[in-house]
């Protein structure tokens, strides 16, 4: 009776029923063997470039996902941002400049980054991932330099993913994107 008792309190928890043994090297060790890992993507915004640009880039992306012979995942992941620091830095900058028109535009930064304070805008950084599933650890490195060296030849910049990043995208996907105060999800 007990032994249902336990099993019954254990199953209230989604750490309990997910296939999830470890995150460690920058990867995340599942059941069976697997490890889902990847890249991290650093955002290059195409919107600021001149048409025939967005078009080439927006071409080479394509070309380089069609390279990709096996599974993937491609991941857009919202981060918050606490602009506290950036906010601490301006008023810095404000107290030791002179001039009336410098000033003036630092007040503006200031004022600027309190209303995105404000709870109903809210800052996030958009992060983006590419992950697989693989066994090999030698297939896995081939892959990862793959991925980075493709992305460079389209002019973005990633690394492999590492611990916190899993466990951030982790964390969002169980909570539902809301940021949680107590840690993550799973330990290592």
């Amino acid at each position: 009776m007990s032994t249902q008792k336990i099993n019954a309190k254990a199953q209230k928890y989604a750490e309990n029923w997910l296939p999830i043994k470890s995150i460690m090297n920058g990867a995340i060790q599942v059941d069976g063997g697997f490890n889902v890992t990847g890249v991290k993507i650093q955002p290059k915004n195409i919107f600021i470039m001149d048409s025939q640009s967005q078009s080439n880039a927006i071409f080479n992306l394509r070309n380089f996902y069609n390279t990709i012979d096996y599974e993937f995942w491609l991941i857009v992941a919202d981060r918050p941002v606490d602009v506290n620091v950036y906010l601490s830095q301006l008023q810095l900058l404000y107290n030791s400049v002179q001039t009336p028109a410098m000033r003036k535009l630092i007040m503006q930064d200031i004022n600027k980054a309190n209303l995105f304070m404000r709870k109903e805008i809210g800052v996030s950084d958009t992060e983006y991932y590419i992950l697989f599933k693989e066994k090999r650890p030698e297939i896995i490195q081939k892959r990862i330099q793959n991925l980075i060296s493709g992305l460079a030849s389209v002019g973005l910049t990633a690394r492999q993913v590492s611990n916190d990043d899993l466990r951030v995208l982790l964390d969002g996907f169980l909570n539902g994107g809301v940021t949680t105060e107590f840690g993550t999800v799973i330990g290592v």
